[in-house]
């Protein structure tokens, strides 16, 4: 079986730049181990309002900002970033725009309540994420998405850019968010969604009425794997109807063995030993 070498990791919390959570822990020490076993890597998460740009020494990448994306008719200036993780020899791409994360904190504001357009970032992060990737004109073997914020990559990499060089061959690693917020699917997700004739359709028949639910269910829906930061009877059912391999929580010191094995095999889905060499 041949290795996926390059593995894009697409999270929505790290550390040291966020809390402390379940997520922040994966998206710090995941990309860590995965390097450590000879992978090469790329790790993407969004310029939330509450990172220290001076502590953290965030500088904007000129040459990959500038695009405009158009979310629900409404364009948002994309604006990179970039930091590095000395100790892990790691360099992390932020995801920037004043409209959805100067000033705000990640899901909910100060008092708790969750974001009105939480879904309209999601959508924005996502994009921005793969059309920066088109500009590094670097194409990863595996996209691992964890969290909400990272929900339409699955369907956008499937679909609106299925064919476009960086991901034509590459396969697509979802982690659904482990501790939903309370948010409804906001009445203007038609066009928030709709991109390169992706529709609202793709959400049909997931029968989910809260934001979180629905991302998690899309991504399940459009991935090739999922991997399960903590136990979900009700997307395991799903996703193993579905027919995806699944890759149950799995402890930090076990992430250099689990996670790159689990690339592999869902890498090698679908290929001849010919075209997984390419």
């Amino acid at each position: 079986m041949t290795n996926a070498k390059k593995i894009l990791f697409v999270t929505q919390e790290m550390l040291p730049f966020v809390p402390e959570t379940d997520m922040a822990r994966m998206g710090r020490f995941l990309p860590e181990a995965v390097q450590e076993k000879s992978r090469e890597i790329r790790s993407f998460m969004p310029k939330w309002g509450i990172i220290n740009e001076r502590r953290n020494q965030l500088h904007e990448v000129i040459r990959l900002s500038g695009i405009n994306i158009v979310v629900d008719d409404t364009d948002h200036p994309l604006v990179i970033k970039v930091a590095s993780i000395p100790s892990a020899r790691m360099q992390i791409y932020f995801i920037d725009n004043d409209d959805f994360f100067t000033g705000r904190r990640l899901s909910t504001n100060d008092g708790g309540k969750a974001y009105e357009d939480n879904a309209e970032r999601a959508a924005f992060y996502a994009r921005g994420v793969l059309e920066t990737i088109k500009k590094l004109k670097w194409s990863p073997d595996i996209i691992h998405c964890q969290g909400w914020m990272s929900g339409f990559l699955p369907l956008y990499v499937k679909t609106a850019y299925a064919e476009e060089p960086s991901f034509r061959d590459c396969r697509v690693i979802f982690t659904p968010e482990a501790k939903p917020f309370t948010a409804h699917v906001p009445q203007n997700m038609d066009g928030i969604i709709a991109f390169r004739g992706v529709t609202i359709s793709a959400t049909r028949g997931l029968g989910e009425k809260k934001l979180v639910p629905l991302l998690n269910k899309l991504g399940v829906k459009y991935a090739d794997g999922i991997a399960f930061l903590q136990e979900s009877a009700e997307l395991t059912k799903y996703a193993e109807g579905l027919g995806k391999p699944c890759l149950p929580p799995v402890a930090a010191e076990e992430y250099g063995t689990c996670f790159p094995t689990f690339y592999d095999n869902i890498w090698s889905i679908g290929r001849t030993e010919e075209e997984a060499e390419r």
